[in-house]
């Protein structure tokens, strides 16, 4: 199913799902029925994980607006022990 969007006079712009290669060049308006023209937009795409596209949003939001901080972020809780025992090798700090 397809997105197809119709701009009334009246009423303004709504959305038909439809199958594909199926849209009518005009469509009766579902709020006061009058006749609508399909209006051609660029395809939804879909985006992909909703958590890349939030630490992208915020990249580029940061990007004009920088986000000020006065130190490092709090330390939460005790320091987390890894219990690999490949991890024990590492030299410590």
């Amino acid at each position: 199913m397809v997105t197809y969007s119709y701009r009334c006079r009246e009423c303004g712009d709504f959305d038909v799902r439809a199958p594909m290669g199926e849209a009518a060049p005009r469509r009766s308006c579902p709020r006061c029925g009058a006749s609508a023209a399909r209006r051609f937009t660029v395809p939804l795409v879909r985006r992909g994980d909703p958590a890349v596209w939030r630490a992208v949003e915020s990249t580029e939001r940061s990007a004009e607006q920088p986000d000020v901080v006065s130190g490092p972020p709090p330390v939460s809780g005790a320091a987390r022990v890894s219990r690999d025992p490949r991890h024990a090798r590492l030299p410590r700090p």
